[in-house]
């Protein structure tokens, strides 16, 4: 790792033994996991003048550790890499890296994670000084350098993180959200180079951006779709689920966490993107899939009576909502055990699994476990496609052949 600026060393949380390797039941994808950006992310990768200036991480007298960019913090959250701690030590507190599973910030050391859990290929977010879809440099007071740094972390996502292992990372750019026509520009330059999705505010509006209704983002989005780059909305990217009480617990927000990505989905929806832009691919990342068929339900209903009156604007389309839905929209699930039985009203061909490694919400290094207990009864066909297919299809990113797989994990010690 790079230089840190230091002070007196805290004690070492508890990092658990390296778990024993899962059973590859089948090959899985997980398109919804996190990276905790390493010290050294930006060392020689902006401008000369500007490489000062750039995100670094210090540390207080108190032995907290935070990226600082612009005289703002950073704090490295703790429940954002909990992976490889007992339970009792998670919580909200500052973490330093020496207290996260190197697989966090590591690819090496990813990609053996991955290994031990069954998880063939990872699409991972940003955690930190990135936010989910890279707001911070987008906000930055000098647009140059915020830009340049925006820049600096697509070329390090793919060159260091997806570059060593690319048949196991699907690499993931940030988009410029301070100009649209400066980031039409780069998806598609990224796309040329090989990123296959983008990750994106499911709510512009809430970071004071033009709103997915204005028709301001048509441009990027017609970009998207003419480049196969899949917008992948985070749950939480721009905001958390509208809560009507001003001191709830904890628990409440991660209960409610999927909120976020129903409003989403239902604006988008009622945006009109999806039908100006038939084949564009929305991703709903971490968003859950349990409130899909009651939104498919309402939307279509909405339809045929609400919106009917002088007051509404026209539906233009023949597809009912919920078709559309079905068809531009893909929904992620770390443990949906509800939602099986509807999974043909949500689209068994659209509903993908992630793992969410390293955060508290993470099924690692269970996740072969999880999909077994929660999906392991569905036919075989329907089982493959959940687990992998439907993400390889919308990512473009090829699966192995599950034998082979088996052969090279006894190989290497892996579970067979």
């Amino acid at each position: 790792m790079g230089a840190v600026e230091t002070g007196p060393a805290p004690g070492r949380a508890t990092l658990l033994p390296d778990p024993e390797p899962r059973t590859i039941r089948v090959p899985v994808i997980s398109v919804d996991d996190h990276l905790i950006e390493p010290p050294d992310l930006f060392e020689g990768r902006l401008p000369a003048s500007l490489q000062d200036a750039a995100p670094r991480v210090v540390e207080d007298e108190d032995g907290t550790q935070s990226w600082v960019f612009e005289g703002n913090r950073y704090p490295n959250v703790g429940l954002n890499a909990v992976v490889g701690r007992p339970p009792a030590e998670w919580s909200m507190e500052p973490a330093r890296f020496d207290e996260m599973r190197p697989g966090c910030f590591d690819i090496g050391a990813r990609i053996e994670d991955m290994d031990l859990a069954g998880v063939w290929a990872s699409l991972c977010f940003p955690s930190l000084v990135s936010g989910f879809c890279g707001a911070v440099y987008s906000r930055a007071a000098d647009r140059d350098l915020g830009l340049a740094c925006l820049r600096a972390f697509n070329d390090w996502h793919l060159e260091e993180w997806a570059g060593p292992h690319p048949e196991r990372i699907i690499p993931l750019q940030l988009p410029w959200l301070a100009d649209v026509e400066v980031a039409t520009v780069e998806v598609r330059a990224n796309a040329a180079r090989g990123f296959k999705a983008v990750s994106f505010p499911e709510f512009p509006a809430q970071l004071r951006l033009p709103s997915v209704f204005s028709g301001e983002w048509d441009p990027f989005f017609a970009a998207c779709e003419e480049t196969g780059t899949v917008v992948c909305l985070h749950t939480g990217a721009a905001s958390w689920a509208p809560l009507p009480s001003p001191d709830p617990p904890f628990e409440l927000l991660p209960t409610v966490f999927p909120v976020n990505a129903l409003l989403a989905a239902a604006e988008w929806l009622w945006s009109g993107v999806p039908l100006r832009f038939p084949a564009l691919a929305v991703a709903m990342s971490e968003g859950g899939i349990g409130w899909v068929p009651m939104l498919m339900d309402r939307a279509d209903y909405v339809l045929a009576h609400s919106a009917s009156g002088t007051e509404s604007h026209a539906w233009p389309s023949d597809l009912l909502p919920s078709e559309v839905l079905r068809r531009n929209f893909w929904f992620c699930s770390i443990d949906d055990p509800s939602a099986v039985s509807q999974r043909h009203v949500i689209g068994v061909d659209h509903i993908m699994v992630e793992s969410d490694y390293p955060h508290a919400d993470s099924s690692w290094p269970d996740t072969q476990d999880v999909l077994a207990a929660t999906w392991g009864t569905l036919p075989d066909d329907e089982l493959r496609a959940v687990a992998g297919g439907n993400a390889s299809r919308l990512f473009r990113h090829p699966l192995p052949a599950l034998d082979d797989w088996r052969r090279a994990g006894a190989m290497s010690g892996l579970a067979p």
